[in-house]
């Protein structure tokens, strides 16, 4: 048999797009984490993510009251009302600790972000 295709042949061009938005999502998918608070904790209480990277973070309060997402460390601060969810973008960080915490139950809305 003989294949004979040309390098911009329409199904050539289709493949490579198609591979092209796949691998584009698998990143994307990667580089997506989340927080969950419930009982005005968050959980998990450490996210572990990569260092260098650019991430996004999903914030879903499950409580009837809101609160808030608050870093010094990472330069964020975002309420979180209740029964909704928010997204933040964090990053690329160096490798580190980053502490956060809910401004409106500070004592037990506490947690940190781990980059490594």
């Amino acid at each position: 048999m003989n294949f004979n295709l040309r390098l911009t042949s329409p199904a050539v061009l289709a493949l490579a797009t198609a591979a092209m938005v796949c691998s584009t999502a698998a990143l994307a998918a990667d580089g997506e984490y989340a927080l969950t608070i419930q009982y005005h904790r968050f959980q998990p209480a450490e996210l572990v993510i990569p260092a260098g990277k650019k991430i996004k973070l999903s914030v879903e309060n499950r409580d009837a009251t809101p609160e808030e997402f608050e870093s010094h460390d990472l330069n964020r601060e975002k309420v979180v009302a209740g029964k909704s969810t928010i997204t933040i973008y964090i990053g690329p960080l160096t490798p580190g600790r980053y502490r956060f915490y809910g401004e409106y139950n500070e004592k037990t809305a506490q947690g940190v972000i781990v980059a490594q």
